[in-house]
């Protein structure tokens, strides 16, 4: 899902060159119909990712669109993270971070987390934590082998 911002608009024809389809909209503006249609894509057989923390942030905070998405499809949420060795940090609300060539990258994926279709607004909340403290995990561990000497 890619805002419907300029620079929604910039990510969204970036990922689309490299082979991947974007839906438009975010948790401010258009949000329930992208979630519909990543829902319907879903349904069909397609990957679905966000990025949880909104268009707007505050930044590393996961709001429950991807939740929500769990609970309509039936489909886990798999936390992850990527962490570079060596980056360019643009000065922006997210301090997005751009890989300088060559640097090692690391993957690091959590277990899976499921959210039952039939479960409440309590239920959804206490999802979106354990999301939120998965990530946190992810982006600690993460840190933490950026400022080690390993590889």
């Amino acid at each position: 899902m890619n805002s419907l911002s300029f620079d929604g608009a910039y990510m969204a024809r970036f990922v689309q060159k490299l082979g991947y389809g974007s839906v438009r909209g975010s948790s401010t503006r258009g949000g329930t119909g992208a979630l519909v249609e990543m829902i319907r894509l879903m349904r069909a057989g397609f990957a679905t990712a966000f990025t949880v923390d909104g268009p707007r942030g505050p930044r590393y905070v996961v709001k429950e669109g991807p939740v929500v998405l769990a609970k309509k499809t039936g489909d886990p949420m798999l936390p992850f993270n990527l962490e570079c060795k060596s980056y360019w940090q643009v000065n922006s609300w997210d301090k997005a971070q751009i890989p300088k060539p060559f640097t090692r990258v690391k993957l690091m994926i959590e277990k899976p987390i499921y959210v039952p279709g039939d479960i409440g607004n309590d239920g959804l909340e206490e999802k979106r934590d354990e999301l939120q403290q998965s990530l946190n995990e992810l982006v600690e561990r993460g840190q933490a082998w950026r400022n080690s000497g390993s590889n």
